[in-house]
């Protein structure tokens, strides 16, 4: 049993998204701080911070590690995070004398931030090419049936006649220009966490930026100063997730009032009803309803968490932890959604 209908044994099977959710695992997130302290062991190698023979054993001994995860979950109850036990483990994996560069330099915040990126940026690849799947749909129904036409309504009452075409375009015109959103954010967005205890990097002198931009390099990330207490950019992803699903919400709810009007949309594989077998509830445009309305609520607890006290906050990076993966799954399956409700559609408009 689980806590989240997203990987709920039987609710995922309308709120799961394997795919998503397999980048907020802790395998997933265990091998991404690995990733993280490898590349930084080879950063600071290549920036004379530590010795080469020194970075070769990290990675070595990295390279088929496997945590103790029980230990992990002790060590996260005592200390908030799971890096000062993760990293106590991982030293234990790389021989002496190199394991006590390990980490050299970074504090917690750097690995568990940096996981984050790197698997929201596999994520957000996902996203894209899905909701690019989602607005190509669009473009074919509205090639098979935009001249078909559909009574206009403003303000939920019967105004004058349009097409298919017209409706269609308002649900296709907000997706596009989200995606050119996100395709900016994917290239300029993800930047690595580097700052050491306190954001200044004081352990790496005046080789501090130096192993910055290698780190980043190597991670396939965007080189920017530490965001340690700065978390504006997080909340704007968070904006562009809830944009995705709030258009998506749009299409779904204007696909459920056709459905009840029923002389104006023919969809197939609708859901049936215990009490009355003749339904076929428009489940695929609920959902997407549903989703646009659970991370337009999400999205305030993400701009709660740009309030991080200070140069580091355990509160606010804690509410991330909470709210981020959950907005990012939701996105995933309405976006899966979408192009299911996509497929079930037989007719838009009316007969001419």
């Amino acid at each position: 049993m689980s806590l989240t209908p997203f990987e709920h044994p039987f609710l995922s099977g309308l709120l799961g998204d394997d795919e998503i959710s397999s980048l907020f695992s802790a395998e997933a997130d265990i091998d991404a701080m690995i990733r993280f302290e490898t590349a930084l062991a080879e950063a600071e190698a290549d920036c004379g911070i530590i010795a080469k023979d020194d970075a070769t054993a990290i990675v070595e001994g990295l390279s088929g590690f496997a945590p103790d995860i029980a230990a992990l979950k002790t060590g996260v109850s005592k200390d908030g995070v799971v890096i000062p036990e993760l990293v106590r483990q991982m030293r234990q994996a790389v021989a002496a004398p190199a394991r006590e560069k390990v980490h050299f330099g970074a504090t917690s915040q750097d690995a568990i931030d940096t996981s984050l990126v790197l698997r929201l940026k596999a994520a957000t690849d996902i996203l894209a090419t899905r909701l690019a799947a989602t607005v190509a749909g669009l473009t074919t129904l509205s090639q098979r049936d935009g001249q078909r036409p559909l009574m206009g309504y403003t303000r939920m009452q019967a105004a004058i006649p349009i097409t298919a075409c017209d409706r269609i375009c308002a649900w296709r015109a907000p997706l596009e220009r989200t995606a050119a959103r996100l395709a900016h954010f994917a290239a300029h967005g993800f930047a690595v966490q580097f700052g050491g205890a306190a954001g200044t990097l004081e352990k790496l002198g005046d080789r501090g930026p130096a192993v910055r931009a290698a780190l980043a390099t190597r991670l396939g990330l965007v080189d920017r100063l530490q965001w340690h207490s700065q978390r504006d950019t997080l909340a704007e992803f968070a904006g562009l997730l809830s944009l995705v699903t709030g258009s998506l919400g749009k299409f779904g709810q204007d696909v459920a009032l056709l459905a009840e009007m029923g002389s104006e949309i023919r969809i197939s594989g609708g859901g049936g009803s215990s009490a009355m077998p003749h339904k076929q509830n428009p489940v695929s445009a609920e959902l997407l309803v549903t989703l646009a309305r659970f991370n337009a609520a999400q999205l305030a607890a993400m701009h709660q968490a740009v309030v991080h006290e200070q140069e580091r906050s355990g509160a606010a990076w804690t509410l991330e932890w909470l709210v981020l993966p959950q907005m990012t799954a939701a996105t995933g399956v309405a976006l899966l959604t979408s192009l299911r409700l996509l497929g079930q559609i037989e007719v838009l408009g009316k007969s001419e």
